[in-house]
Formats: C-alpha cells, sequence, structure tokens
C-alpha cells in the first residue's frame, strides 16, 4: 500500500496533469476519429461512384492517402518535440482538418464540384465523363490537408495525453484506453456514417464528420486550463547529427572503454571515466566506435565545463541515445513488412465486397467501405478481453505479464492465419463466378455471402489488439525522453512505409501480372494474397532473429508496466 501511495504522489502534488485531463484528451480524440475515419472508410467508394474513377486506381489513391495519413503524424511529432510543443500542434492540425472536410463536404453538395455522373448498371456502354483539372485540383487538395490535419494530431495527442502522467503504470493504462477509443471511433464512422453516406446523401455523411471536428477542436481547447505542457527544447535530431559528424571527425583517436585513461564528457562537470557519476549514463561497449564523440580532446571544453565545438564533442547521454536509435531500428523495420498486408487486404476487402451478395435479410444491405469496421471491432474487443483475461492468465503460468517484444511476436502468428483464410475465400469467390461465367460482367454479384470475408477481417483485429499496442509501448519506453513525441509516430511512419509499399505493390502486379485487372473476376486476386502470406512467414523469421538479439533499455523487469490493466483505475 505503502508503494501504491507513493507512486501515485506526484500525479496529486503537480497543479496540471493527471486524470483530469483525461475526459478532455479522450473526448476531444474520439471525435476527431469519427471525423477522419468517415470521409476515409468509403473513400474508394465515393471515388468510383461520385468521381468515375477506376476501381484500380481507386484502390491506389486510397493507399496513398492512408500512406499520407501516417507520414504526418512522424511531422507532427518532429515539430511538437522541436519547436511548438504537442498542445500547439494538435490546435493548428484540429483546425486544418477542419478547413479540409468542410470543402469535401462542398464537393459533395455542389454538383458543379463533381463530373457528370455514369451509369455503372449500363456495362456496354463505357463512362467517358472524367474529372475536369479544376474538380480534381479541389478533391485532391480536400484529401491533402484532410490527412495533414487528422495525421497531425493523431500521435500527439497520444504523447500529450501520456505526459499528463507520472508513472509507467498510468502512462500504458492512457495508451490501452487511447487505441479503444481509436477503433471504437472507426467502428462509429465505418458503420453509421458510411450507411448515410450509401443511403441517405453523401453531403449529409460528411456533413456529420464536419461536426465532429468541431467539437473535437472545442472539447481540446475546454481543457486547456488542466493540461501539463512540456516546452520544446528544440530539435533533438541536431544532436544525433552532432554525434554522427563528432565520431567522423574523432575517427582516428582511440577509445577505451571502463578505463581511467579516458575522459569522456557527462555534462559540465565530472568528465573523468573513473570518476564515480550519480544518475548519470555510463558508455556501454556496443558500437564502441560512437564513443569517439564523447571523448574528450584538447580546446573540446572551455574552463567552465561547457563545449567549446560542439559539433566536435557530444554528452555520453546524447551517444547512448543515438545507440538506442540503432539497436530497435532492425525491430522497427520488421513492422513494415507486418502492416503491407494488412494495407492491401484492407483496400482489396472493399473490390471483393463489391461483387459478393452483402444483404442482411431482404431489406439490409451491408455498404463495402463498413467491412472494415469488422477489424476494428474485433481489435476493440480483443483488447478487452486481452487486458482482462490472456494476461492475468499468463502471468499466473509465467510469474509475469508478456513483454512486447512477445505481444508483437503474436501479432505476427495472426496476421499471417488471416492472410491464409483470404487466400482461401479469394479462390472459392473466384471458382463460383467462374461457374456462373461472369468474368467481363463488371457489376455482376457473385453468389456468395460477403460474409465470408468476416473470418479473416476477425484474425487481423485479434493480431493489432498485440502488435500494435506492443510497438507503440515498447517505442515510447525505449526511445530517449527527448525523442517521446516522434517515438508514438514511429509506428505511424511505418504504417505510412507499408500504404506505400502496398500502393507501389498492387500497381506492379497490376502492370506486369494478369492478377489485378479492373474486373477482379478476370484476375487471380487469390495469388496475391498468397504472395503476401509468403512475405509474412520470412518477415516473422527476421522479426525472431531481431527480438532474439534485442536487449531492453528500460523494461526488462518491467513487463507489469508494459500492459498494465485498463480497468484498474
Amino acid at each position: 500500500m505503502g508503494e501504491g501511495n507513493r507512486e501515485e504522489e506526484p500525479q496529486t502534488s503537480n497543479k496540471h496533469g493527471g486524470w483530469i485531463t483525461f475526459p478532455f484528451i479522450i473526448g476531444s480524440f474520439a471525435c476527431m476519429t469519427l471525423a477522419t475515419g468517415g470521409w476515409l472508410a468509403n473513400l474508394i467508394v465515393y471515388l468510383i461512384k461520385e468521381y468515375n474513377i477506376s476501381s484500380i486506381d481507386a484502390t491506389l489513391i486510397f493507399n496513398i492517402v492512408n500512406g499520407c495519413l501516417s507520414v504526418f503524424p512522424v511531422v507532427g511529432a518532429v515539430l511538437a518535440d522541436s519547436f511548438f510543443g504537442s498542445f500547439f500542434v494538435i490546435v493548428i492540425s484540429t483546425s486544418i482538418s477542419l478547413l479540409a472536410i468542410l470543402s469535401l463536404t462542398l464537393t459533395a453538395t455542389i454538383h458543379y464540384l463533381r463530373p457528370q455522373p455514369c451509369d455503372h448498371n449500363n456495362t456496354s456502354i463505357t463512362c467517358s465523363s472524367s474529372p475536369s483539372k479544376l474538380q480534381y485540383t479541389i478533391l485532391y487538395s480536400s484529401i491533402i490537408l484532410a490527412c495533414l490535419g487528422s495525421g497531425g494530431s493523431r500521435f500527439t495527442t497520444a504523447t500529450l495525453g501520456a505526459n499528463q502522467y507520472d508513472t509507467t503504470k498510468h502512462q500504458n493504462i492512457f495508451f490501452n484506453w487511447f487505441f479503444v477509443t481509436l477503433y471504437a471511433g472507426y467502428v462509429a464512422s465505418s458503420t453509421a456514417i458510411v450507411y448515410i453516406q450509401d443511403n441517405v446523401s453523401w453531403g449529409w455523411g460528411f456533413g456529420i464528420c464536419l461536426a465532429a471536428n468541431v467539437v473535437s477542436l472545442a472539447i481540446f481547447l475546454l481543457g486547456n486550463r488542466f493540461y501539463r505542457l512540456d516546452k520544446p527544447k528544440g530539435s533533438p535530431f541536431t544532436s544525433l547529427a552532432r554525434v554522427l559528424v563528432a565520431t567522423a571527425r574523432k575517427r582516428l583517436a582511440r577509445v577505451q572503454v571502463g578505463s581511467d585513461e579516458g575522459c569522456y564528457y557527462y555534462g559540465d562537470q565530472d568528465h573523468r571515466v573513473g570518476m564515480p557519476v550519480v544518475d548519470r549514463i555510463m558508455l556501454t561497449k556496443s558500437f564502441r566506435c560512437l564513443n569517439r564523440a564523447a571523448l574528450i580532446t584538447q580546446e573540446d571544453v572551455h574552463l567552465d565545463g561547457t563545449i567549446a565545438k560542439p559539433w566536435r564533442l557530444c554528452k555520453v547521454q546524447e551517444v547512448e541515445d543515438f545507440k538506442t536509435l540503432l539497436k530497435i531500428l532492425p525491430l522497427w523495420s520488421t513492422g513494415i513488412f507486418l502492416s503491407i498486408p494488412i494495407a492491401i487486404q484492407g483496400s482489396l476487402t472493399v473490390l471483393q465486397a463489391l461483387t459478393m451478395d452483402r444483404h442482411l435479410g431482404s431489406n439490409f444491405k451491408i455498404p463495402a467501405g463498413s467491412f472494415s469496421v469488422i477489424i476494428f471491432i474485433s481489435t476493440t474487443i480483443s483488447l478487452t478481453l486481452v487486458d482482462r483475461f490472456l494476461y492475468p492468465i499468463w502471468q499466473k503460468l509465467i510469474g509475469r505479464m508478456p513483454r512486447p517484444l512477445e505481444c508483437i511476436g503474436l501479432g505476427h502468428v495472426l496476421n499471417f492465419i488471416s492472410m491464409v483464410m483470404s487466400a482461401l475465400v479469394e479462390s472459392k469467390r473466384l471458382k463460383i463466378a467462374h461457374a456462373h461465367l461472369l468474368q467481363g460482367q463488371v457489376e455482376a454479384i457473385v453468389p456468395i455471402s460477403a460474409l465470408w470475408l468476416f473470418p479473416q477481417l476477425v484474425l487481423v483485429g485479434m493480431g493489432v489488439a498485440f502488435h500494435f499496442p506492443g510497438q507503440v509501448g515498447l517505442y515510447y519506453q525505449e526511445f530517449p525522453a527527448s525523442l517521446r513525441s516522434t517515438a508514438t509516430a514511429m509506428i505511424s511512419l511505418v504504417i505510412a512505409i507499408a500504404y506505400y509499399l502496398s500502393s507501389s505493390l498492387i500497381d506492379l502486379l497490376h502492370k506486369v501480372t494478369k492478377w489485378l485487372p479492373n474486373d477482379i473476376n478476370q484476375g487471380r486476386l487469390d495469388n496475391v494474397y498468397w504472395m503476401i502470406s509468403v512475405i509474412g512467414v520470412i518477415n516473422f523469421g527476421y522479426y525472431l532473429v531481431c527480438a532474439r538479439c534485442y536487449k531492453y533499455q528500460n523494461v526488462e523487469d518491467g513487463g507489469k508496466n508494459v500492459n498494465d490493466s485498463i480497468t484498474q483505475h
């Protein structure tokens, strides 16, 4: 009991921060997620039906948009860490998103901003009504601004929220609720808003997104007086660059780790390696060549202990921070090939659903853009079940909570199984399409229920529930403190690269093979899934090697902290 009281004491003693900020940050994020998911989930259908864009081109655009949504969080994180702080970046990003969604709403309500509609039911007539340059410009400008606004605030909000708490336990509770809110928001937007877009009007659907964005900004600003705001300390990337430059300039210097003969710079005082250094990090033997950057040579330091030549001498802390990034980089790279199959499946599932029987009963038809909601529902439920049941059982059997790398590895396995199931389901759909001679009939519906797509999407969601929070928690705790916002955005950078690579892969397969024609009934989409399944197996082997070689910097004994229950508070 005494330890628990001491652990929470810092939060109650501070004037700002703590759990009082939780409803403002999570409430604002929930509305922002609803707004983003509302215009994103049904984007492929909007481009095909309203802008007469071919299905493969619409899929490529969708993947590029998702890539942008994942790149811009990195930009926002760097700006927050280096110059403006998280609060200012979130406010500006949310405001940009507001203007973008307003523009999208205008494209849906003003007929002049869209091309003339085509008769998609008459396959004997080729549609020749393409958008004008002005219409393309307004559409793409709106989408880019929407990506910038939504992406710029997404993971910066995660960092701002985590910074309100002083203990790892409370930070991880916040991260779990952050992901529950993220996926719950996408569930709501991918069902309710998509249904309104398909059955009422696109204008009303985008209008609801606009209203949610306004509410998000208002809620966030209302909590301003309660937030703990960290002041930016300049670009942390400058110190990383200095480590490289200083190492290169001292490449001939002799490095002796663990010896009194060397003299390394820890700060303004107590430079010598042999002297006891209290509360300071010590140089490690890994990547020993980088230790030269902290080696004090002639005229490197003033008499008062300050650095005289910043690009010739770095602090030991800066050298060790750079080493940490190098150590975690291989693990980070495995996330790219883990996310590529998810990106490909997310877009191609929409094309599959458009060709399948989506009726539930005689009156209700599931919108094709809503099938991705199965992933979000599965992830949300899985996060809760894992937290309440799996982790406690794991702790009883193993004696500790699962560590981040174990969770990520389980996500790899579930992701591979989902890709195999996707290939099997597509093979079944193609056989039925060929049996009914539906090749060449773009709008034809294959007599197979779209519910066959559910199991593979459920497995993807279960995998995401393990590897996504695991990666974010790992990066947040392992990255240097000066790169906290950048750490939470690293998973976003992985997703961005994955979406861009998936777009390139789809485009390559479309041009080089016959697997992905505009009429997928004439293609071999199942071969695409088998191919990415093989990629998944190879990547999992690479991940196991990286995980085996990696040693935790900050969470070796923190298994209890990494996956603390969201129900404990």
